[in-house]
């Protein structure tokens, strides 16, 4: 049975309102306007770095994300909500002997945080995530290295955002994109995706259907 690698924003848990609120801070510690909502939405799930690149520039992208980072780190991790049925599906999945683990471009130390908030943490052998000086933010970086590190045969990839299946394509790995979260169908699908579920439930039975 393949190993289950778990995208978090978006995919485990809906962290807009921690999110955008940092995103807004940040921005406003640097005099820019607040974005809309709709650019605010467009920052769940790509590298921290790359957006604030678009809303700044690159020049004052690495100080926007220290500003980011000071709220987020205080009280945004908080700010966040596991999706309805979550819970049920990793405790069937591991209940029937599948070994489940986190992918995520989020820093780790942020990642461990937040599952660990949300009593999560205890379905995962594993929870991989971007170091804070912004390596392994890349999606194909990072599955690269959790693959290698659990020497993982077989893998399957859940997530919301294009980055989930580019990432995962490039390192082999099969993947359901989740339209819950952030990312559209058209997105996943243009990207390579060619299951997805549009609610918890469904990824939960297309996982079934995966093992059995």
């Amino acid at each position: 049975m393949p190993d289950i690698y778990f995208d978090l924003d978006g995919t485990l848990t809906d962290p807009f309102e921690g999110i955008s609120k940092s995103i807004v801070f940040a921005l406003q510690r640097l005099g820019e306007p607040e974005p809309n909502n709709e650019t605010l939405l467009k920052c769940i799930g790509p590298p921290l770095l790359a957006s604030f690149e678009s809303l700044v520039g690159e020049g004052r992208a690495r100080e926007a994300l220290t500003h980011y980072r000071e709220r987020f780190g205080d009280v945004g991790w908080r700010e966040n909500a596991a999706y309805p049925g979550i819970r049920g599906i990793l405790h069937a999945l591991r209940e029937s002997g599948r070994t489940l683990y986190v992918a995520t471009s989020k820093p780790g130390v942020f990642a461990e945080r937040i599952l660990t908030h949300f009593e999560l943490d205890e379905f995962f052998s594993g929870i991989f995530g971007s170091e804070l000086d912004g390596r392994r933010t890349n999606k194909i970086d990072l599955l690269e290295h959790a693959l290698s590190v659990n020497a993982s045969i077989e893998a399957v990839m859940i997530g919301d955002r294009e980055h989930d299946v580019i990432g995962a394509l490039h390192n082999n790995m099969d993947i359901i994109g989740v339209t819950y979260g952030y990312g559209s169908e058209e997105e996943l699908k243009s990207a390579g995706a060619q299951r997805i579920a549009n609610s918890p439930g469904e990824l939960g039975a297309l996982l079934m259907e995966i093992q059995s």
